[in-house]
This record gives structure tokens, C-alpha cells and sequence, in this order.
């Protein structure tokens, strides 16, 4: 399937016109209110053209650069979980017929075709992992995947490494393996600005051959692998993952959990940027006259108190319970679920904690108490 072209700018231009015109709404990032995330774009001139952003433990802020680049930026604060998993939605209706009977109406969106723009590798890792539980599962969700249908995603190929970012380490990128429709590497070279692009899937294709390209030269090849190898050499974090499991399960009642809790607001914040994360709480609401129900669905946290609320009261009570469910979860346990890591080393967990604490550094605390040395 792989197929590589060359795009110019009126080319890219002319694909997002084309997407546009087969009925899609085009969702891509924009800089609004001092950040770069996603939302409904027009055109090429709605992304943040030369801008950039700086991203560290607790800290975000965005700043101009010295190029055009339209992608020369990192992980969004959102991720593009907020266009398939909504963060409240109404899922089940009941209405009282006029012999007192009920019938139950769930609820499932209509939906208008999206194409995601400027998807990054750690959001199509994350995908897949929401895929595998909201859609591919034997109990699937159906507004999931009511949306996810018919979804065209352009990717593009990290040509830089953000603060927080870790996806080597998590073997998801910075140059994306598959998921997408279509696959830009972004090439700027002092005048030149163009694009190569990587066919990966039928519909790819059929789209490319109706915009301008060309061929590209051994040079742009050159350049686009040189792009990746720069983002994959100058990642802002590591974590070691070869037997993380075995560690993370080894020190349950390390002191080091207690310690990390002491900074912890358990506020969520990480549950609600981290892309993979799917937790949710249902709420019952009933009309006064008893006519008509509803039951919404919310996200939830495995850093609420209520949220292992039983009989009893929550199974657990304290911070440290919960912030080393939240990482062994992540980082051990949801291989024992999945098949997979849950983590894609996107690095927004890191960025958005108000107090910065480091998922890697916490994981590399916990493996040398393990006996294991720092590598």
C-alpha cells in the first residue's frame, strides 16, 4: 500500500479543498487563547502557521517561530479522543407510554463525516488502543463507533520532539507505522516548503490522485527520513519499559507511592489528557411528572474518591492507593487487559499535572527501587 508522493503548498491546499468538497468536515489544530489544539478548520490558513510550543513538567506556553512551518509543534492539550469519546454525553432515553408502559431509546449520534489533520503517531497508537476496547470489543460502544466510522485521517510525522515526549520508548513513533489514510512529512529548506506524502490505505490513494503532485526527489526523501531520526534523537523524555511490569508489581507497598501522593492533587487532570484513558460514570436523571428519563455517561478518574465508591465506601480511600493504581494500570496491568501498554508517551500527562509530576520519572524511581540500577 505504501506509496510516497510529493505535495507542494497549493497541493496541500488542494487536499484539504478536495476533502472538503466529498463532504468532510475538517478538523485540525488551530492556535486559540495562547495554546495549539484541535478543532473545525477552513483551510491552510487556520493552522498556526510558524508557531511553536515549549512543554515541560507543569508548564505550556506557545511561541513564533522563524519558519512557515504549519505543523512545528507538539502534542495538543486535547487529543483527538474528545471527537470519538465525548466527555458527557446522553446514551439511553425512557418514555412513559400512555398505558404507563416504558420503552428504552438508546441514543446514537448522527454523525457528519470528519478528517482529522495533522494526526501525530502517538494519537494513532492511542486510537488503536480505543479501538480495541470501544469498538473492536465484544461490547462495543455504538456512539463510538457510530463516529469512528468513515474518520479520514491525514497524519503527519514528527519532524521535532517535544519536552514531555517519550514515544520511543513506547514504540509509538515519531513517525506513525499505520492508521492513516494519508501521511505528511513536513520539509522546509530555506525557500522550499512541500511535503512528502505516504499512501496508507485505498481511500489514500484515491484522494491523492486527485490533487496535484509529483514524484519526489531522492533529496526530499533524504530530508523527510533525516526530519523523523531529528524527533526520534532529541525525545525530552525516556522510560524504560523491559520489565517495568514485573517492578511495578513487585513494590505495591513501596514508600515511594506515599511520597508522590504528598504532591498529588488527585484533580484528574492526567486521566482527562491522556488519549487512551476511556473511564466513565452513568448518572439517571427523571423528569418530575415521571413522563421521561435519561441516562447520561461522563468521564470519570481513577483519581476520584467516588469513583470505586461500593457499599462499604471507596475500595481506594487514599491518594497513594489510587495514583499507584493509576500508574501500575497504565503501565503493568493494562498489558494483562489489552495485549498492550497503555501509555503512547504522548507526554500530556506530564505537561498538564498543575505540580508536574513525571510518569517517567515516577516508573524510574519505582525500577531502582527494584534493585534495578538508572539507565
Amino acid at each position: 500500500m505504501e506509496s510516497l508522493q510529493r505535495i507542494d503548498l497549493v497541493g496541500f491546499g488542494s487536499l484539504l479543498a478536495q476533502l472538503q468538497a466529498e463532504g468532510y468536515t475538517l478538523i485540525g489544530p488551530r492556535l486559540e487563547a495562547g495554546t495549539i489544539d484541535y478543532g473545525a478548520i477552513e483551510g491552510p490558513d487556520d493552522l498556526p502557521i510558524g508557531w511553536r510550543d515549549e512543554q515541560s513538567p507543569g508548564r505550556y506556553r506557545t511561541l513564533p517561530r522563524n519558519d512557515r512551518a504549519h505543523f512545528g509543534f507538539n502534542a495538543t492539550p486535547a487529543s483527538f479522543k474528545t471527537r470519538l469519546h465525548r466527555s458527557e454525553e446522553t446514551v439511553l432515553e425512557v418514555q412513559r407510554g400512555e398505558q404507563g408502559e416504558l420503552r428504552f431509546v438508546p441514543v446514537i449520534p448522527a454523525v457528519k463525516k470528519q478528517a482529522w489533520i495533522g494526526a501525530r503517531s502517538c494519537e494513532l497508537a492511542a486510537l488503536a488502543i480505543q479501538d480495541r476496547v470501544l469498538k473492536d470489543s465484544a461490547d462495543p460502544d455504538p456512539r463510538y463507533a457510530a463516529r469512528r466510522e468513515g474518520v479520514f485521517i491525514v497524519a503527519v510525522h514528527c519532524g521535532q520532539a517535544g519536552g514531555t515526549c517519550f514515544c520511543t520508548s513506547m514504540n509509538a513513533g515519531p513517525k506513525a507505522e499505520g492508521g492513516f489514510d494519508l501521511a505528511l512529512t513536513e520539509i522546509l529548506d530555506g525557500p522550499e516548503h512541500h511535503f512528502v506524502v505516504e499512501t496508507g490505505s485505498d481511500a489514500g490513494a484515491a484522494l491523492l490522485e486527485r490533487i496535484p503532485h509529483s514524484q519526489p526527489t531522492a533529496a526530499d526523501l533524504r530530508r523527510a527520513a533525516d526530519a523523523i531520526e531529528h524527533a526520534r534523537a532529541t525525545m525530552g523524555r525516556h522510560l524504560d519499559t523491559d520489565g517495568l511490569k514485573t517492578a511495578l508489581y513487585a513494590q505495591a507497598q513501596h514508600p515511594g507511592w506515599e511520597e508522590v501522593a504528598d504532591r498529588c492533587l488527585a484533580c484528574g487532570n492526567c486521566t482527562a489528557a491522556c488519549p487512551t484513558c476511556f473511564c466513565s460514570s452513568y448518572e439517571d436523571q427523571v423528569e418530575l411528572d415521571g413522563a421521561n428519563a435519561r441516562r447520561t455517561r461522563h468521564w470519570d478518574s481513577c483519581f476520584n474518591a467516588d469513583f470505586t465508591h461500593l457499599a462499604g465506601g471507596p475500595v481506594r480511600a487514599s491518594t497513594p492507593a489510587r495514583y499507584r493504581q493509576w500508574l501500575t494500570h497504565k503501565l503493568a496491568s493494562w498489558h494483562d487487559q489489552f495485549g498492550t501498554s497503555g501509555c503512547v508517551g504522548c507526554g500530556r500527562c506530564i505537561t498538564w499535572c498543575p505540580v508536574g509530576i513525571d510518569i517517567t520519572a515516577e516508573a524510574s524511581r519505582i525500577r531502582q527501587a527494584n534493585g534495578e540500577p538508572p539507565k
